[in-house]
């Protein structure tokens, strides 16, 4: 069996610069999106996008996956959606009279689910040990997971006749919830330029990199230094939220990791083998605002968690200036 291909950081940058460039020519106005949904991958962990219908964030994770060399499965979540229809099941073969394993759509390299609320909790439970462990138990046997593997969902956060929040347990899974927003003017016009110039609606890129290299450009992230006072950043960050009177419950310490982590990956696309207390703060809200449970008095009141972990940024003292000598 080949070995995983050893790379430095220099060249993690330069691979996630042409990803990025390659689905940025299909997928428009979404740069800082992409660059954090990139950076969740090569942290290892899982994107949620939270946002309106029609942004593409279908586009998105399908087009980041193809550019990344994995193998793509796209999951529609409906109220009559089984776990067994994420995982798989057990089924007779009257041919050799015994119970054959048929895996279900998460057993690949890139997992969508498409409009995750839609689905009951015990479906969307299904995924939570395979986002966590990278397996799945069906009837009592556990099954690894392809690596690397990764979730990408996407949520409707303006209707909500016919679905169901996802539980704490479940949003602290994904290290992220991304929310990309209508692109400008000119993106949108952009948007319809490319649709004429293909003059059809299947928008194919060429993969940038394949999944061994994937894991190891994740492998090389783990080589970034990080000072203890980017450290204790991140852990006065997350203690923040939990001490503020419109929070019930606060960021976890997985909070806290997730900071370290995505901060560790940005700063490797950004060219850097360091963290500096900026990659900390640009990650502040995507991490940590999904992870907040308001009082009721402030989720009547329309409190945005994501104001609040701002507050947070605000209010906290970063460490100083922290580096090193440029990327390896």
């Amino acid at each position: 069996m080949p070995t995983d291909p050893q790379l430095s950081l220099s060249d993690v940058a330069a691979i996630g610069r042409e990803v990025l460039d390659r689905v940025g020519t299909v997928v428009v106005g979404m740069r800082d999106g992409l660059e954090l949904a990139l950076g969740t991958v090569l942290a290892g962990g899982h994107v949620l996008f939270e946002d309106a219908p029609g942004l593409g964030k279908t586009l998105a994770a399908r087009s980041l996956a193809t550019a990344l060399g994995l193998d793509f499965r796209r999951l529609q979540c409906t109220p009559d959606l089984l776990p067994s229809d994420i995982t798989g099941s057990f089924v007779y073969a009257p041919a050799t009279r015994e119970f054959e394993f048929r895996p279900g759509p998460v057993f690949t390299g890139l997992f969508l689910a498409d409009e995750i609320n839609r689905t009951s909790p015990k479906t969307q439970s299904a995924l939570l040990e395979a986002m966590a462990e990278g397996q799945v138990t069906i009837e009592g046997r556990s099954m690894p997971l392809p690596r690397p593997f990764h979730v990408v969902a996407t949520s409707n956060p303006i209707e909500y006749e016919g679905t169901y929040a996802l539980p704490e347990a479940q949003l602290d899974r994904f290290l992220v919830r991304l929310s990309v927003g209508y692109p400008d003017r000119g993106g949108e016009a952009q948007v319809l330029r490319n649709r004429v110039q293909r003059r059809h609606e299947a928008a194919p890129i060429a993969p940038v990199i394949d999944a061994r290299t994937l894991l190891a450009m994740q492998a090389a992230v783990e080589a970034v230094f990080v000072d203890d006072d980017v450290i204790a950043y991140c852990v006065d960050l997350a203690a923040a939220t939990r001490d503020i009177a419109q929070v019930q419950v606060g960021a976890s310490p997985r909070g806290s990791q997730g900071l370290l982590l995505l901060a560790r990956a940005l700063a490797v696309l950004d060219g850097r083998d360091f963290v500096t207390p900026e990659d900390v703060k640009r990650c502040a809200v995507p991490v940590l605002a999904h992870r907040l449970t308001l009082t009721a008095q402030a989720w009547a009141s329309g409190v945005d968690p994501a104001a609040i972990v701002r507050h947070a940024v605000a209010e906290v003292p970063g460490p100083p200036v922290v580096g090193r000598a440029g990327v390896r």
